[in-house]
């Protein structure tokens, strides 16, 4: 049974069971299928392990069994601190089989002291951690501060990964307490995944979902892109994060073989693509630019068994997709949240203009619309920009523990409100062009960095771009293009200005401030942490240079 207090209601379960898009297995069962159907086949893969569905099945069982006896109830939080390595998918199928949440969301930049608020958030009842692991795990040990969280049952302690070590997952589960109920779970409808957002602009909120919104999302996908039990499944993106995360679901759901990207730091992906079979990838611009950089260097004209690239976080630019296209990979450019998974994505058969261009379409379970920004009660007229909102079977349950803010995030009509700005063209493709809280004002003009991003991302000479405000005693903010150049190259301002005007850019909307960097502050998952540029330049640890349009014959602004 749900014990927290969700948006799951018996309209929504008739009309989305009506539908098929919810069934009546849980992740846990489907995967359960497979080890039963082809318990050989491979499931889950890092560096320096391999398992098959059968053992990933059995660490599960094995795991479930010993937080069973430990005295775990359904809705208990299982929080995992780990680098992606196969436990993760453990913890999840021990999760959904017994009606735990798993809370997988602590990531590599976490310090002990921010664990431990989650934790004490989440009011874990047990957390699976690698020592050593985490943004200060050289100066606090998090198990010796474990003992202030009052709900904390236990504290599994996982050793790095060996290499072709043969013990079995989880083998230390403790076998001398007293055996738990047998049976599993039934109810797909149970909260199973418990994800915080990244974060960039303020306090995370906690992300509910059930087996049932997971796997409609992984199913869409998996039949869009033909991904089954002959695919492999490569997820570049953290396990901790919610693209990685959704990539692991669509894996194990559809009886595929999931890649964990391990690697150490120098090692050589498209070798790894190539000895794996790698059939599908999922990861940011950046990793399908690292990817596609090393095959031109090395005058590779494919790349083993590679058909699909999932390239999420940021819109990928003309020039990255005509490479993948070149060497016979199909990108696929979306949108999603972790709110409302990946519903929105193009299809293999999409031209390379609505790849670059535009974000998809909405799959089957899901739809999106767009509101005027002034009222988000109020539908937008065709193609005006505004507030993208949507619904459908992949949507969250709600924000743990904070009903106002899961209040807030709807519209009268029932719309989950995305905060993103977009335009639907006449086929439906959603066009996104920003946040809606990410608008530099300049003198009461509103200008939208996302496009201006992703114009000044088919730059030749630019890898990495953000657009963020400088502070301006007259205007109020002007715009400054932070950027990190290919391989050493430096950027001429006035060429730059003149590649955003060719494209397309209003002179209204230029940058007037040019900050050129090394690198880029990112999330975990490959996001931009513009708020630590925006600090710094304010701080004055980093001086953007002043840079103007001038267009021949053009006035001064």
């Amino acid at each position: 049974m749900n014990t927290v207090l969700t948006l799951l209601s018996a309209e929504l379960i008739r009309h989305y069971y009506a539908a098929a898009f919810w069934r009546d297995d849980t992740i846990y069962a489907l995967v359960r299928g497979h080890a039963r159907r082809t318990p050989e086949a491979w499931a889950v893969r890092d560096t320096r392990r391999r398992v098959d569905y059968r053992e990933l099945v059995d660490a599960a069982d094995r795991l479930a069994a010993d937080l069973a006896r430990r005295g775990l109830r359904d809705g208990e939080r299982v929080c995992v601190w780990l680098p992606s390595r196969i436990e993760c998918a453990v913890v999840l199928l021990a999760c959904s089989r017994n009606g735990y949440i798993c809370c997988p969301s602590l990531h590599r930049d976490h310090t002990v002291g921010e664990i431990l608020e989650l934790l004490a958030r989440t009011r874990a009842a047990a957390v699976v951690v690698q020592p050593g692991y985490g943004a200060d795990a050289d100066r606090r040990d998090l198990f010796s501060q474990l003992s202030t969280l009052d709900t904390l049952r236990h504290a599994y302690r996982l050793a790095p990964p060996r290499e072709n070590a043969t013990e079995r997952l989880f083998a230390d589960a403790d076998v001398s307490r007293p055996a738990a109920p047998a049976g599993s779970k039934q109810d797909p409808n149970q909260i199973v995944y418990l994800a915080f957002t990244s974060g960039t602009t303020g306090m995370p909120k906690g992300v509910m979902h059930s087996d049932n919104t997971l796997l409609a999302n992984a199913r869409a996908m998996a039949s869009d892109w033909n991904i089954g039990e002959r695919s492999v499944v490569y997820a570049l993106s953290p396990l901790s994060h919610n693209l990685g995360f959704g990539a692991m679901v669509m894996a194990l759901s559809a009886g595929a073989e999931l890649v964990v990207h391990d690697l150490p730091k120098g090692q050589s992906v498209v070798d790894h693509v190539i000895e794996t079979g790698t059939t599908f990838m999922v990861g940011v611009p950046t990793h399908a630019a690292d990817l596609l950089q090393e095959m031109r260097r090395r005058d590779l004209h494919r790349l083993g068994n590679l058909q699909g690239f999932r390239i999420s976080g940021a819109a990928a630019s003309p020039e990255l997709v005509a490479g993948l296209i070149a060497h016979g990979v199909m990108p696929q450019s979306g949108y999603g949240m972790t709110e409302s998974c990946s519903h929105q994505y193009t299809l293999p058969t999409d031209e390379p203009k609505r790849i670059v261009e535009t974000s998809g379409r909405a799959c089957a379970n899901y739809e999106v619309r767009i509101f005027r920004r002034d009222d988000r009660d109020v539908e937008a007229p065709a193609g005006e920009v505004g507030e993208i909102g949507g619904r459908g079977a992949s949507l969250m349950l709600g924000y743990f523990d904070d009903q106002r803010a899961t209040e807030e995030s709807f519209n009268a009509g029932g719309w989950f409100m995305t905060g993103d700005l977009g335009w639907l063209d006449a086929d439906g493709y959603l066009h996104v062009t920003g946040r809606k809280k990410d608008v530099i004002v300049r003198g009461g003009h509103n200008i939208y960095p996302a496009r201006i991003e992703a114009l000044a991302s088919r730059h030749e000479a630019i890898e990495r771009v953000a657009a963020v405000p400088v502070r301006d005693a007259r205007l109020g903010e002007k715009v400054c293009l932070a950027v990190v150049c290919r391989g050493g190259r430096r950027l001429d301002p006035d060429a730059l200005l003149s590649h955003l005007d060719a494209a397309g850019l209003s002179r209204y909307d230029m940058p007037e401030y040019l900050l050129e960097l090394e690198h880029i502050p990112l999330t975990p998952s490959g996001k931009i942490r513009k708020r630590d540029l925006v600090e710094a330049i304010e701080r004055g640890d980093m001086r953007p240079a002043p840079i103007r349009w001038q267009k021949q014959g053009q006035a001064g602004r």
